[in-house]
Parts: C-alpha cells; sequence; structure tokens
C-alpha cells in the first residue's frame, strides 16, 4: 500500500534515512512524505503499529525485483526423470535404460525407475524387486538409492540420486 491507499490511524513512521520519526497519525507521515516529494510505502502491515517508510515507490520495487531475481539464481532445481521398466524386459533393453539414467544423473537430476505390473504379473511382484535392485547395482558407482523399491498402486517404484 502507498500514499492514500493507507488507512490506518497510527503508523511508525521511518524516513528515506533510515531514521525512525516514531509514532504518528498517517494523516501527518503522508504531508511530510509529500514535502520531500516520495511516497509513504507501508513496509510491515502487521505490526502494531504498521511500519510505514518515506522512499521512491518506483525505486522500491526496483529494488525488491532486483532482490528476488538474485535469490531466483541462486535456487538450484531438481527435477525427476523418470526410467519405466517391466517384469519381463530384457537385458539389452535394461542396458539401454541404465544410459538413459546415466545421462539424467550426470545432468543433476534425480532418478523415478518404476515397473510397471499388468494382469497376471501382479502376482510375481518379487521380479519387479528383483530388477529395481540389480539396476541400482549398475548404477552403485556413480549413483545412491534415496528411496528403496515400494509399491504404489500397479508399479513398483525406486527413487535414485547421484552420489555426493
Amino acid at each position: 500500500m502507498i500514499n492514500e491507499q493507507i488507512r490506518d490511524r497510527e503508523v511508525r513512521l521511518i524516513d528515506d534515512q533510515g531514521n525512525q520519526l516514531g509514532i504518528m497519525s498517517a494523516r501527518d507521515a503522508q504531508r511530510l512524505a509529500r514535502e520531500r516529494n516520495l511516497d509513504l510505502v507501508k513496509i510491515s502491515p502487521k505490526a502494531k503499529p504498521p511500519v510505514c517508510k518515506i522512499i521512491d515507490y518506483g525505486k522500491f520495487r526496483y529494488e525488491q525485483a532486483k532482490r528476488e531475481k538474485e535469490a531466483k539464481k541462486k535456487q538450484n532445481i531438481i527435477s525427476v526423470k523418470e526410467v519405466r521398466l517391466s517384469p519381463n524386459i530384457e537385458q539389452h533393453d535394461i542396458n539401454t535404460k541404465m544410459k538413459h539414467a546415466k545421462k539424467f544423473l550426470n545432468n543433476g537430476d534425480k532418478v523415478k525407475v518404476s515397473v510397471r505390473f499388468r494382469g497376471r504379473e501382479l502376482a510375481h511382484t518379487a521380479i519387479g524387486r528383483e530388477i529395481l535392485l540389480k539396476f541400482a547395482e549398475s548404477l552403485v558407482d556413480i549413483a545412491d538409492i534415496e528411496k528403496y523399491p515400494k509399491m504404489e498402486g500397479r508399479s513398483m517404484v525406486m527413487f535414485m540420486a547421484k552420489k555426493r
């Protein structure tokens, strides 16, 4: 909220140099801001009384956007890539899926390895667990198991992440 949008009776005022001017009515604070050709901006609305500052609103918004952009740069986004297997998969297909998983892990992503069971395959979930553990064993040099194989509906899921 800025200038006339501030409807509180009393506000704690901070001037453009950062000095506290104390608690005063919102009208007096607006008058002081107008005398200095600046804006009255509500900084902390939840405080009792609310904290307002006399600053140039355009400059304030610019600096706020700059801070947010800087914080966004420092974030690292980890996405989860999925590799799907089936209970009756051949070794060559497993090797191909392993290459994909290695590529994902080297890019810094996490890998979700899943085995989908269809029909009567659901009676042999031990085969799926065995496939997942063999898959993890072959990637042991570059990855760790983050979540061990677990049934989720009709599929068994395991998560892997790059070694630290």
